[in-house]
């Protein structure tokens, strides 16, 4: 009997034993990644978005799901500015602010912080202050409150917004008049002070300009002969199907990365639409009532047709073509919205149009330009390997 008990031990030791071998060899396949913007761009630079309150509330489940699939950094598109953020000299209000944090750390995004200062949408008292002593104490008071309480949670400040004309001369904004240039020393020296770690950015629009461009060299350059830090430009990128010139934009990423400052692309849209040109870039105070209604500024009120589905991805592919030949200059990409029905372009600069400049269409469905953009990069992938 313990010889029979004894064999059937060493034969189902045996048996065990073999068992465990087989699974010592199993080998364990690679977990794929799923296709997305930010996975396919992930070491050229970030993929990102700007939020609403739909995103940072997290009511808009939809939009939410392409987010969190699709970009690795997010820009809040209006609840950090000043008039929202702090309405009166001793009033802050952080709810959504903090909220939008959060939804950037739940999802290990790069938090972008848009903007500490910005003539525009900005408390109306602060339009009041004439005295400069009282002015640098508000914007003060303003920038260490904010970057302070998100200290190693933003990783990016748009420290100024928009500070030039269109020939590169200092805009005569309030802060200009009151404080002249030194509000811009002023902003910089702070938001390095709150938070020595975050990335301080210039951020404006049609910096592809030849004229606009000498003024944001002749920023930076006075801001670093002065040892104030400022780490990269913003290019807003607000462009349409036919302009600018890839060349123009060329030449602006060079001349800035030839400063040292990483350039990123920070609110990119194409419109489909024509505009009542002489109009520039993305100056929000520009509206014109009377082409309201007139079905020659919106021509596409029922849907985008395939041939311009088409041209508007020729026009992606040729400016992520440009991106990704200076990918070691770029920081981000940011698309300055999630989807065609949620852009500002549908409101401005005509009211009540209906537009298609981004890659999401209005059922949150990839369009060609999506498409075509990853094609693009998926070829010059399997190009470098091959290369290699």
């Amino acid at each position: 009997m313990r010889t029979y008990l004894k064999c059937c031990f060493m034969f189902l030791s045996m048996g065990w034993l073999a068992v465990s071998c087989q699974q010592d060899t199993t080998v364990t396949k690679p977990v794929l990644e799923k296709p997305s913007l930010k996975n396919s761009f992930k070491k050229d630079f970030l993929m990102g978005a700007a939020v609403n309150d739909g995103h940072i509330n997290g009511t808009d489940t939809s939009s939410l799901k392409i987010i969190e699939r699709e970009f690795n950094t997010i820009t809040p598109e209006n609840i950090m500015k000043w008039m929202y953020l702090h309405p009166q000299p001793d009033s802050f209000y952080f709810d959504m602010a903090d909220k939008y944090v959060a939804l950037g750390k739940k999802h290990d995004m790069h938090i972008v912080g848009h903007t500490l200062l910005w003539h525009s949408q900005i408390a109306p008292w602060m339009d009041e202050i004439k005295d400069p002593v009282e002015m640098a104490k508000q914007i003060e008071n303003h920038i260490n409150t904010i970057a302070g309480r998100y200290k190693g949670k933003i990783h990016t400040w748009d420290v100024l917004n928009e500070a030039l004309n269109e020939d590169g001369s200092y805009r005569t904004s309030n802060f200009y008049n009151v404080m002249g240039e030194s509000y811009i020393e002023l902003a910089f020296r702070l938001a390095a002070a709150a938070d020595p770690d975050a990335k301080l950015v210039y951020n404006d629009y049609n910096l592809w300009k030849p004229e606009k461009r000498e003024g944001v060299i002749r920023l930076v350059k006075n801001l670093q002969s002065k040892g104030i830090k400022i780490d990269g430009i913003g290019m807003q990128a607000h462009y349409s199907l036919v302009g600018p010139e890839i060349s123009d934009i060329e030449n602006s990423i060079i001349a800035y990365a030839k400063l040292g400052m990483e350039v990123s692309m920070t609110e990119l849209d194409v419109t489909a639409l024509p505009n009542p040109w002489d109009l520039d870039g993305a100056a929000v105070k520009q509206n014109y009532e009377e082409y309201e209604g007139d079905p020659v500024m919106n021509p596409y009120p029922n849907g985008f047709p395939d041939s311009m589905q088409v041209k508007m991805a020729d026009r992606y592919e040729d400016l992520f073509q440009l991106y990704l030949k200076y990918e070691k200059n770029i920081d981000r990409i940011t698309f300055w919205g999630v989807s065609n029905g949620q852009s500002w372009l549908n409101g401005w600069p005509i009211k009540g149009r209906t537009n298609y400049p981004l890659f999401f269409n209005r059922k949150n469905k990839p369009q060609v330009a999506y498409e075509r953009v990853m094609q693009l990069k998926e070829k010059k992938s399997k190009l470098e390997e091959a290369g290699k």
